[in-house]
Formats: C-alpha cells, structure tokens, sequence
C-alpha cells in the first residue's frame, strides 16, 4: 500500500538565493556523505533557453537544499562547483538536467541515471513517480512539472514538490541497483551513465540556434518559402532573446512554417493563416512587416533546401527504394524485440533503430552512385560487424548482443 506524500519529510526547505546562501548550502553539503541527488527546474515553455530556475540537492547527513541560480549564477559556479565536480551524482533523466548544469559549470564525475537504470532494469513506466510508488510504496505529488518555475515567488506547493523530487532519489537508487545486479545488468547501466557523461563533458552554453533546425522546415519546397521562414525565424528569435521569452510564445513554429508555405502579402492574409496570433495588438502589421522586408531580399541570396546528405537515407525512403534492405530491417527489428522480450527491456534501448540501419547501410547499401562520405557497402565480413555498430555509436554491450543478429540475416552464408 502506497502513501502519499505532498511535503517533505523535515518540511520545505528554504530557498538559497544569495552568494552567501550558497556558500553556506555547499558548506553543509560538503558535510554530507554519499552521492548527491540532483534535479532541475526549468521553464523552457516561458523563457528564451532551457536553463535552470532552481535546483535541488540532497545528500545523506546534509539534508534537501533548494537553490535558486538567478541571485547569482557564476556566484554559484564558484560555491557549488568545488563540493559537485567529479562527484558521484542520483539523477532522473539525466539527459535533460545536465546541459543546465554543465551551464552553471557543474559537472558529474559519475551518474546514476535511476530512469534509464528503470528502463535497463526492464521497467515500462520509467517516471519518477511511477518508480517510487512501485519500489518504495511512495506516492508523489504530481502537478507542477509544466509550471513557470521561472516566475518569483515559487509557491510553497511547487517548491514542496521540488523537494520531494530528490527526496527519495537516494533510495531509488539503491534499490534499482540490487535489480540490476540480480539481473547482471550492472555493467550495462554503468556503460549508459558514463556516456551520458561524456557527452556532456563538455558542455559550457547552449548551442546557437539555427532557422534550419526548425520542426517541420524540410516540408517546404520553394527557396521563396525557405527566404520567408528565414526572415520570420531572425525576426523572432531577436525578439525573444531580447525579452527572453520563449520563442513559441510570439509566434509557434507551426504557424511560422504555415505562414513561410502561404507566403501572404497582406495582413488579412497573414490573419488568415490558422494559429497566427490575430487578437494580439500590433502583430499583423509587425509580421507583415518582416514579409514585405522579406520580399526584397534579392532572389539570388534566398537559401536552398541543402543537398541530401551522402549518410544513410531516409527511413521513409527504404521501403520504397530498398525493399530488400527494408525487408532485413524489419526481420532483424523483429529479432531484437524477441530478445528485449526475454531480457526484460525495450528494443529502442538495446540499440537505436538510427545506428541498425546505417550499419545495414554500410553492409547492404547501394553501391552504385555512392558519393564522399558514404558508408555503402564498406563493410563486407561478418567480422566487421561489431566494430560497425561501436564507431556508429553502440557500446559494447549493445554491439555484443545485436551484432549475432545482423550477421545471421546480413551473411547468411556464414
């Protein structure tokens, strides 16, 4: 029987947010001992980038901290960084804490990820709640993940649930390590964590933003197209850096790809196209504004969709254009999923379907009009076939288990 909690366990902690606050947290944290439970809260939805609006801490000995990185961001680097780098961090999806940490120049010595230690371990719903409440009979509050964690005051509601974030961490830890040792899987997971943390290893600041990256940018086809949603990108997200808002906030992407594909030369066109922003004072004639400017970019500087990589082709393209090479996919995916099925865990974490197919690419690809760069047919002994799927991003673990597989359809010969 689960039990509910809605406040932590020594009552919500106190928000440190000064230079001298953080210096004292790191003071007692560094009394603590064991690993660190580490979370983040971030607004993304509501601010210009995904940096941290508050963290929490926890450590044996030490207790639950609550750190908020606006009174003093490179003040917190100096503090926190002496007691945090090189430790050994808890964390819960560490992919999406850790580029807002290594931002503040915290940096992991090593991890335990206890979503993707739920995920080796064989669990189908990984979250955090769904984890404690199965293997600690701890029911968390829910609610506030989407919050506007970057608004101040934070009520005391979304800082309890902060809290309670990390308050269980250590011992989730603890107990998904005991499984994955049962199962013999401790090796796999540590493999996962430490290239999670090399991949962040050096991280410092966000990645520049790019119009290209757009969702849905590759759906038009005209460079007059691609010069409008160009324009519309710039003028948005200058807008938005300088305000620092969201950039969806002012305009989403999907009404900034309909407007680039309709190309409306009047502000009643601009209104008509579905999810612009029409009842917001000043818009239509704003945005017309970027069109017309737009407009007058000489033809010869519009951009061109890029030319198709010379890496593996689209999966979408395979079952029309490789149907053979389709066909060994699909009956290798099927093989894969047998063994997740008797390993307890999901294919995709196995190996990532993106790194089967170039691997099937540099086997049995088309040789035939094969440019720079591309991997077709590179690969022509069974031998070869484990070190392809490490140099196309498997670890060993994975390599170990997926290249048998390929090699008996790849080479049935052998």
């Amino acid at each position: 029987m689960s039990s509910l909690h809605s406040s932590p366990s020594d009552g919500i902690p106190s928000v440190a947010d000064s230079p001298s606050d953080f210096l004292q947290v790191a003071k007692q944290l560094a009394a603590g001992t064991g690993p660190f439970a580490i979370d983040t809260e971030r607004a993304s939805a509501f601010r210009y980038d995904d940096r941290a609006f508050l963290l929490q801490i926890r450590r044996n000995g030490a207790g639950t901290f609550l750190i908020d990185p606006e009174g003093g961001r490179a003040e917190l680097s100096k503090a926190l960084g002496p007691v945090l780098n090189g430790a050994k961090w808890v964390i819960h999806a560490a992919p999406s804490d850790l580029p807002c940490l290594a931002w503040l120049g915290l940096y992991p010595g090593t991890i335990f990820d206890t979503e993707l230690a739920a995920r080796i371990a064989g669990y189908d719903h990984p979250n955090l709640s769904a984890m404690t409440e199965l293997l600690l009979g701890v029911e968390l509050e829910k609610g506030y993940g989407d919050a506007d964690w970057s608004a101040r005051p934070i009520p005391r509601k979304q800082l309890a649930y902060a809290a309670l974030d990390v308050e269980f961490l250590l011992e989730l830890a603890e107990e998904l390590a005991e499984i994955l040792a049962e199962d013999d899987k401790t090796e796999w997971a540590e493999a996962e964590f430490a290239e999670i943390v090399r991949r962040h290893a050096d991280v410092t600041e966000p990645q520049p933003a790019n119009w290209r990256d757009l969702k849905g940018i590759y759906t038009l086809t005209s460079p007059a197209q691609l010069n409008v949603a160009k324009a519309l990108w710039t003028r948005r997200d200058t807008l938005a850096r300088a305000k620092d808002l969201a950039p969806g906030r002012l305009l989403s992407n999907r009404t900034l790809i309909e407007i680039a594909r309709a190309v409306p030369t009047s502000e009643a066109g601009l209104r008509r196209v579905r999810g612009f922003p029409s009842r917001r004072r000043g818009a239509s004639s704003m945005w017309i504004k970027v069109l017309e400017a737009a407009s007058r970019t000489k033809k010869g500087e519009w951009p061109r969709l890029p030319k198709p990589s010379a890496g593996v082709p689209a999966k979408s393209s395979w079952s029309r254009e490789y149907p053979e090479l389709w066909s060994m996919y699909q009956t290798i995916r099927d093989d894969i999923e047998v063994l997740g099925e008797d390993l307890s865990m999901n294919s995709d974490t196995i190996i990532r379907t993106a790194e089967l197919r170039a691997v099937l690419w540099a086997i049995h690809g088309d040789t035939s009009s094969r440019r720079p760069g591309d991997r077709a047919g590179s690969v022509a002994h069974p031998g070869k076939v484990k070190t392809q799927l490490i140099e196309e991003g498997a670890r060993e673990w994975q390599a170990d288990l997926v290249a048998p597989i390929i090699v008996r359809h790849a080479f049935p010969e052998n």
